[in-house]
């Protein structure tokens, strides 16, 4: 028996999120079922990251444990023919037996993208939050200096978070515009439910002036989900990485 990672990018537009359930298909529940047909076994991934409703990745991370003589490096190449052309997988090779994707000293990467202009591109509906209203970026930019380093993010994570810990640590938050794309790029030691979400609604709101940027630091304060913005939708949303820093899988 041998433990095979596998780093997967996927559209999240018509899935229910990553992780099984009742109301809709999932991408844990498509690569369940195509390992097991690969296989012949039984198999049931366990993912890094339970992103919700149509949002993408570039790089989540899942495991599973297969007896197959499929050679770990090559699990990859056998398993994208079978799976559907909105799930790939980037990478897969073996680690040992007893590592664990969610119980590792991780840094995440998210970037949420925003698609600022006078009408809407439908090329872009699936992967892009479209404000037609002017932004101001240097507005935004002060304002997301307040969220990094470790702080209490009670305020900035879906009321329905099942943790106590609330506190967690921004390493860098930048704002970058090309063209009429605006992206919100955010990297850190973890996030809560609907937090990079809530950073990007909260940080338009600023850009469109309803909120000083030196807001944020009271939003934070307050520890009150009813003090920052509208939680951005989840289209614009991408994983883009896992890193391990500490004692990684190789």
């Amino acid at each position: 028996m041998k433990r095979i990672k596998l780093t997967v990018a996927y559209d999240g537009t018509d899935y229910c999120g990553w992780q099984v359930q009742p109301n809709g298909i999932t991408v844990e529940e498509v690569l369940n079922r195509k390992l097991s047909e690969l296989t012949g076994e039984n198999i049931t991934v366990i993912g890094a990251s339970r992103t919700d409703s149509g949002v993408h990745a570039q790089g989540n991370v899942a495991v599973f444990d297969s007896d197959t003589t499929i050679p770990p490096e090559r699990v990859a190449y056998a398993l994208n023919r079978k799976l559907p052309e909105d799930i790939v997988v980037i990478r897969s090779e073996e680690v040992p037996g007893d590592w664990h994707p969610r119980y590792q000293e991780t840094v995440k990467t998210y970037q949420y993208h925003i698609l600022n202009r006078e009408m809407p591109d439908p090329i872009r509906r699936r992967d892009t939050y479209f404000v037609s209203y002017p932004l101001d970026l240097e507005a935004m930019r002060c304002a997301a200096a307040y969220l990094k380093g470790e702080h209490d993010f009670r305020s900035f994570c879906n009321v329905h978070t099942e943790v106590q810990d609330t506190v967690r640590t921004i390493y860098d938050l930048d704002i970058i515009r090309e063209g009429d794309l605006i992206t919100i790029r955010i990297r850190g030691n973890g996030f809560l439910y609907n937090m990079v979400r809530i950073i990007a609604g909260t940080l338009v709101r600023v850009g469109r002036g309803f909120y000083r940027p030196d807001q944020v630091r009271e939003i934070l304060e307050k520890r009150e989900r009813t003090e920052a913005g509208v939680t951005a939708p989840p289209q614009g949303l991408v994983l883009v990485k896992i890193d391990y820093p500490g004692k990684d899988c190789k």
